[in-house]
């Protein structure tokens, strides 16, 4: 049984008032799969989940109650553990969003340690974390048409040696006549060239019993290490942050207590390989008792699902959804169609919600938006605006019950400096019981976390912030994602900001292109709203009339279809340096009549590294002299 939060937060008063009740106080649990024992209890004939492979508010959903779920999560579990998935052996899972997903979330948690896998990685990526997992049993889609998900396992599986069972889930389950008629004539074939023996989901679940489980819980309690979920990845090498039973039900249940109604209808968009989704909608949303929507198994990428989410909302009387910045500005240019009078809120986190698009969201649906901040390194949410108080726009409000945050200044080597005053930027720190211990590779630990002077250990979040006079908080950029323009430090959302209340633009990323004298030079990529038009000298002009700071209004603009975008809708910046560094490599050696094509590549140790093709005849002497005057590693072809 739980304690919930005595009050909804409006002030530092509340924040307080919760604390007085000691965080030990408030669950008994000892493990996530209890959470859905208790859950069945209390209503087993209500809805648990929903699944709709379409965005269409006409398509068929495929509901569980809360008994299902138990029987599914419990079948899965003993599955898992009787396939070897026990200590520190580990289940993957490798699928989009399906309540197969969701199962396997609380049934690998159960058995040992569950890893849910990003499935638009490259095979290579997927296999180093299989490896670094120690994956015993890989959960991945059978072959399917318009999916490459079970071609993407079969490459990875080659280098992931570990992995002894593949299970796979077929989506035909979810296909009606006349189509679950054919899929099955043109369903694609995979060549499996590894080891692993391959079984079927819905035949394996069947040899297990579903009414308990057949072997004790791991021990360790709140303190069990019980999930790894990578970072990175998208932006870098993948790390796989650790994450306990105590953290889990501690996000749950502040989630739950701190934003949900009682038995909420929540509509899932996110995916479930990410924190976001399966612990702020999954895991809160079986606390809550709630009825979870899973809105196709791409989320806001599925077909139809932006252009009829207010039906859908409509459809499902939905109270609470949460979304990224990108889902929110593409929902803002939709026309509410449907009555959404049951949402109560939605949680934007991921990355900073620009001002102007809050206001124009608000200002059109009316429904309320609460920011907040969090990172998988935290087990999520660290802090939202309170929905009973005020709202700071662009704040990230105050931090959860339970959590502490501070800016601090951290020395180059990594040591405490000092904590920041008020209104001073800083590194934000977090200390907490959801903080994680550690990246399950020792060695890139170094310089995660912090030691202040009264022995206190704070995890360094990478994010830049300050506190304001009444307590809120603000990010003010990311420690790394500054554009140093000749050693001056430029915030890219500054530019972000101005750009996003350009009539005509959707979406804007700002980062530093390379420049022989400054380092670096503010540059923008935009994406413009449906409809609209505009040349990149308009958008120049109207930054360098709208951006207060002149060093940082960008010398250069372009105008792309669709911006890149990671699986959670992120702007992902990797790809926009990439561009800028290859355009502005190749006219300066243009200019000096050097001929070339160039690529630009990760490396490990030197980060993006331009990778030059010269043309036959070449002067090389040249050549290198212009590159040289750039702080970009290149190297030749081959």
């Amino acid at each position: 049984m739980a304690v919930a939060w005595e009050r909804k937060i409006a002030t530092q008063e509340d924040i307080a008032f919760i604390e007085q009740t000691p965080l030990s106080q408030r669950y008994s649990a000892t493990s996530t799969y209890e959470t859905v024992v208790d859950a069945a209890k209390r209503d087993p004939g209500g809805k648990a989940v929903t699944f709709q492979l379409k965005g269409d508010p006409k398509s068929k959903g495929y509901d569980w109650d809360y008994a299902k779920l138990l029987d599914q999560i419990t079948r899965a579990a003993n599955l898992f553990h009787s396939l070897g998935a026990q200590g520190e052996n580990s289940v993957a899972l490798l699928l989009p969003n399906l309540p197969e997903m969701l199962t396997g979330l609380f049934a690998g948690q159960t058995a040992s340690i569950v890893n849910p896998i990003n499935p638009l990685l490259e095979p290579e990526q997927i296999s180093a974390i299989l490896r670094d997992a120690d994956a015993k049993v890989l959960v991945t889609l059978k072959p399917f048409p318009k999916t490459d998900i079970a071609e993407r396992a079969a490459e990875a599986l080659k280098d992931a040696p570990g992995v002894e069972t593949v299970i796979e889930v077929d989506m035909l389950n979810y296909i009606g006549a006349p189509l679950s008629w054919i899929i099955p004539l043109i369903r694609p074939k995979v060549k499996a060239e590894h080891k692993a023996k391959i079984i079927d989901w819905d035949k394996s679940l069947a040899t297990q019993p579903g009414d308990k489980l057949t072997f004790d819980i791991p021990p360790g309690g709140h303190d069990r290490v019980c999930a790894y979920f990578h970072t990175g990845g998208t932006t870098g090498d993948p790390k796989l942050a650790q994450h306990t039973i105590g953290g889990i039900l501690y996000q749950a249940h502040a989630v739950n207590d701190g934003v949900f109604g009682e038995k909420d209808t929540i509509l899932c968009c996110l995916p479930l390989f990410h924190c976001f989704g399966a612990y702020v909608m999954g895991a809160a949303a079986v606390v809550n008792g709630a009825h979870l929507v899973l809105m196709t198994p791409a989320g806001f990428r599925g077909e139809g699902v932006i252009d009829n989410y207010w039906k859908l909302v409509e459809k499902y009387k939905v109270n609470f959804f949460m979304a990224v910045p990108t889902a929110l500005a593409a929902l803002n240019q939709r026309e509410i169609d449907a009555d959404v009078s049951t949402l109560n809120y939605s949680v934007c986190g991921s990355a900073p919600l620009p001002v102007e698009l809050f206001k124009q969201f608000e200002q059109k649906t009316g429904i309320r938006i609460l920011e907040g901040f969090g990172q998988t390194e935290a087990t999520v949410v660290c802090s939202v605006n309170p929905p009973a108080g005020e709202r700071k726009i662009g704040s990230v409000g105050y931090p959860l019950p339970y959590t502490e945050m501070a800016p601090m200044m951290i020395g180059d080597d990594g040591s405490y400096v000092s904590t920041c005053a008020p209104d001073e930027i800083g590194e934000l720190c977090i200390h907490g019981p959801h903080v994680f211990p550690g990246y399950k590779e020792e060695d890139k630990n170094k310089n995660v976390f912090v030691t202040d002077p009264n022995g206190k250990k704070w995890l360094r979040s990478g994010d830049l912030g300050r506190i304001d006079a009444d307590g809120y908080y603000w990010i003010t950029g990311r420690a790394k994602d500054l554009i140093i323009r000749g050693g001056h430090n430029i915030d890219p959302g500054i530019i972000e900001e101005c750009l996003a209340t350009h009539p005509a633009v959707g979406f804007a990323g700002a980062i530093g292109q390379p420049d022989a004298y400054a380092g670096e030079l503010p540059c923008a990529f935009v994406e413009l709203k449906e409809g609209a038009s505009a040349t990149p000298d308009e958008i120049i002009a109207f930054a360098a009339e709208h951006v207060s700071e002149r060093a940082a209004r960008p010398v250069h603009v372009e105008v792309l279809d669709e911006l890149p975008k990671t699986a959670v809708g992120k702007i992902f910046k990797p790809d926009l340096r990439k561009m800028a560094i290859e355009r502005v490599l190749i006219e300066s050696l243009g200019k000096e009549g050097v001929s070339a094509t160039m690529t630009v590549e990760k490396d490990k140790l030197k980060g993006l590294i331009a990778v030059i093709d010269f043309a036959e005849g070449t002067d090389r002497a040249a050549a290198e002299a212009v590159l040289n005057k750039f702080a970009v590693p290149w190297r030749v072809k081959g």
